[in-house]
């Protein structure tokens, strides 16, 4: 079994990507959405599944399938932009805002990590996923989201590479200090913006 799934390569469109949508070194992969994730792809029953806060918060939060459906939800239309150079423009999402889980805890934390079945983490400052800036979505196109693509739920971070958009997310942990996730450890840009092109660290 290969460590990294198919799909890091893809074919370039010969048309135009629409102006000033498009960051440096990437290209519209159109139609397609590419599937790149590092090691099997886990399948967690919804009544197995939760999502957690901890960390540097005055108590923990746990939402179970059922509670996290319930609460307030958005639909979400974002261009998407992958490490790998194609991005993918108006995908289409529905979720919960991180904001809304937020309300949930008191914190000093400036930065989370979140945590994924298969033991994937990632690094953001917690500021670039609050403010309206990021949800934790269970629905693409209308449709539940396919667990290839990181159902039954993933974060999503659109102004930042995808790989900060962690698959079959489980939840946040809050801290006070930065610590690098899974792809940042193997020399991916800690910060991941698309329009500066920080792919790898030093970049």
């Amino acid at each position: 079994m290969s460590f990294i799934s198919r799909g890091f390569t893809g074919r370039r469109r010969k048309e135009e990507a629409p102006a000033g949508r498009l960051p440096p070194g990437q290209y519209d992969v159109g139609d397609g959405f590419p599937v790149l994730s590092a090691g099997p792809t886990p399948h967690t029953s919804l009544d197995r599944w939760d999502f957690s806060l901890r960390g540097e918060v005055d108590e923990g939060r746990r939402w179970s399938w059922e509670e996290f459906r319930a609460l307030p939800r958005e639909p979400v239309s974002v261009d998407i932009h992958c490490v790998t150079s194609w991005s993918k423009f108006d995908t289409r999402w529905e979720g919960v805002s991180v904001d809304t889980l937020l309300t949930e805890v008191e914190t000093a934390a400036a930065y989370v990590l979140a945590f994924s079945d298969g033991g994937y983490t990632t690094n953001l400052p917690l500021a670039d996923v609050s403010d309206g800036q990021a949800w934790v979505v269970d629905t693409y196109d209308g449709e539940p989201l396919d667990p290839e693509h990181g159902g039954p739920a993933r974060l999503l971070v659109p102004h930042l590479y995808f790989w900060k958009s962690a698959k079959w997310i489980r939840g946040l942990t809050l801290t006070t200090a930065d610590e690098p996730g899974f792809w940042e450890n193997f020399g991916y840009h800690n910060y991941g913006d698309p329009w500066r092109e920080q792919r790898y660290a030093g970049d």
